[in-house]
């Protein structure tokens, strides 16, 4: 049986460790106006050399976390990184002034945590996406396409060419 996650139109695959992943490359491609790619959401990186073993390493390129590149890169031999992560690269492309104002009020509550107080923005905003469900899938859509295209993170067009 066929995984869901794989969509199977092209030889090439896309490997990549989240839906946000996923749904930023989509949204870049889209953006692009390029073909949607075809892409393989893990589900967490560790999942890597199984996936590899069952899929082949014909054609498969990674998108992956700085933290996780040593997995991505013992299994495959294209592997483009995000540095620190996906959120990261678009918080930087955007810049911490647009990107808060592409987010909720609910940020705010992050902020006034004793051990987020005095962080820089950019870590606090990191951690904001990351540590609310859903987070990361609503706002990986909102700040790719929110970005100027000369901005779009090297490691997403990178892995898309």
């Amino acid at each position: 049986m066929e995984d869901p996650h794989v969509q199977r139109r092209r030889s090439r695959l896309i490997v990549v460790e989240g839906e946000s992943d996923r749904i930023a490359l989509e949204a870049v491609a889209e953006r692009l106006g390029r073909e949607r790619p075809e892409i393989a959401v893990l589900g967490g990186a560790h999942s890597i050399a199984s996936f590899v073993a069952l899929a082949g390493k014909q054609n498969l390129v990674g998108l992956c976390d700085r933290n996780e590149e040593f997995l991505f890169r013992r299994a495959l031999a294209r592997v483009y990184v995000c540095d620190p992560d996906l959120e990261g690269e678009l918080i930087r492309a955007l810049g911490t002034e647009r990107a808060l104002q592409l987010i909720d009020a609910s940020f705010a509550t992050l902020q006034k945590q004793p051990a987020w107080r005095g962080m820089p923005l950019e870590q606090q905003l990191s951690r904001y996406l990351s540590g609310r469900s859903g987070n990361k899938l609503r706002y990986a859509r909102l700040f790719v396409e929110s970005l100027d295209l000369d901005r779009v993170p090297p490691p997403l067009l990178a892995v898309l060419d």
